[in-house]
């Protein structure tokens, strides 16, 4: 083969290996000039399995460079890389402290590790595994969510008082139940013990089992507005998401095809969209 051909196939291999490399084509960030005015010189993800990007990545295990809020892999537009547009010295200072299977009452630990990292800029979602319980009568009381939630945002105002805090809503999980419960991939894994407070015996139309969604429904409502008046009671540096999160219309391509609960990277992806407007730096 004469070598200008061998040159052209090596550059040709060279430039696909990049283009499938996290998500294709994805250009690289900034990393010099000066930060925009407002943008933080490190951030903090304070949450769950969601947070952390449980099962996007082919497997059952947190993923945090596919978080929402703190990812910085190139298939996600997390709140971190668009930050790094705007700031390129916040690389590296992104912290993720969300850890699978946590409640409310892990918040406030959580938040002393994002005082740690003199975090300027915190995120928080919280809430799912409240409710995720083994029967509905174990979720967290709402008066018990919020005192914990309130705990964890004093850490933060006593801590980092000029930082900005998002509180951001907890998904529809309900929806996830409507969409997923007529598919039997989806059924198969949730009965090896997803979220069972909502999705054991998924297709059962027995009124207990109606009462008992329901229950679920109702609870992570109550939460909700729960994260809405602690947010405000937090002061002029927390921004609630105004329920953009639960508005997100989950369908089943947006969530993992191995436990059928968890944000896959298009979810994460979507989450990401619709909290950015409401961390407010645009």
């Amino acid at each position: 083969m004469p070598r200008r051909w061998v040159a052209a196939v090596a550059c040709l291999a060279a430039l696909v290996a990049l283009a499938c490399e996290d998500g294709g084509g994805a250009q690289p960030r900034p990393t010099g000039g000066s930060p925009a005015p407002g943008t933080p010189a490190a951030m903090a993800a304070l949450g769950d399995s969601i947070t952390a990007g449980f099962g996007s990545c082919l497997m059952l295990s947190s993923c945090e460079r596919n978080s929402w809020s703190t990812g910085d892999g190139l298939r996600v537009d997390s709140h971190y890389q668009r930050l790094l547009d705007r700031n390129p010295k916040l690389r590296g200072k992104a912290y993720n402290h969300a850890t699978p299977g946590a409640r409310a009452a892990a918040l406030a630990g959580q938040a002393e590790a994002a005082v740690r990292d003199r975090a300027d800029y915190v995120t928080v979602l919280i809430g799912a595994n409240d409710v995720c319980r083994d029967d509905v009568d174990a979720m967290t009381p709402v008066a018990t969510f919020r005192s914990e939630v309130d705990r964890a945002l004093g850490v933060l105002r006593k801590g980092r008082p000029k930082a900005r805090v998002l509180v951001v809503s907890i998904p529809d999980l309900y929806r996830l139940w409507e969409v997923g419960h007529t598919d039997s991939r989806a059924v198969r894994a949730w009965r090896h013990g997803i979220c069972p407070a909502l999705l054991a015996d998924a297709t059962s139309t027995a009124p207990d089992d109606v009462a008992r969604r329901a229950r679920v429904r109702d609870r992570i409502d109550g939460y909700n507005t729960q994260l809405k008046a602690a947010c405000r009671a937090h002061g002029s540096r927390c921004r609630y998401d105004g329920g953009a999160v639960h508005r997100v219309r989950f369908t089943l391509d947006l969530v993992n095809a191995l436990d059928w609960f968890h944000p896959n990277v298009a979810g994460q992806g979507r989450l990401a969209d619709a909290t950015w407007r409401a961390a407010g730096f645009d």
